[in-house]
C-alpha cells in the first residue's frame, strides 16, 4: 500500500452528518446503486491526502485506508448511529 491515498469526501444531502470517502480516482457513480440511493445526492466538499497517521475527527485513518483498499469506499455515519 502506498504511504497515502488522495481522497474526496462527499457529504450526503439526504442524511445529516453522513460522509463518504472515495479515492480521488473513483467517482460516486461507480458505487453500488443501493448505496447511492441510501446516501442521496452527494456533494464533494473536501479533498486531501490521507495517510495512516492523519487525524480525522470522526474516524480512524487506518480504518478508512483499509476500507478504501478493500471495498473502494468508506461510509462515515453520524456518531451514535446504530446502522
Amino acid at each position: 500500500m502506498t504511504d497515502h491515498v488522495d481522497v474526496v469526501v462527499y457529504r450526503s444531502n439526504r442524511r445529516a452528518d453522513t460522509y463518504l470517502y472515495l479515492p480521488a480516482s473513483a467517482t460516486f457513480e461507480e458505487l453500488p446503486e443501493a448505496l447511492r440511493h441510501q446516501f442521496g445526492e452527494a456533494t464533494a466538499f473536501l479533498e486531501f491526502a490521507l495517510h495512516a497517521d492523519r487525524y480525522l475527527a470522526q474516524a480512524d485513518a487506518d480504518t478508512v485506508l483499509k476500507a478504501l483498499a478493500g471495498q473502494g469506499f468508506y461510509l462515515q455515519l453520524p456518531p451514535g448511529s446504530d446502522e
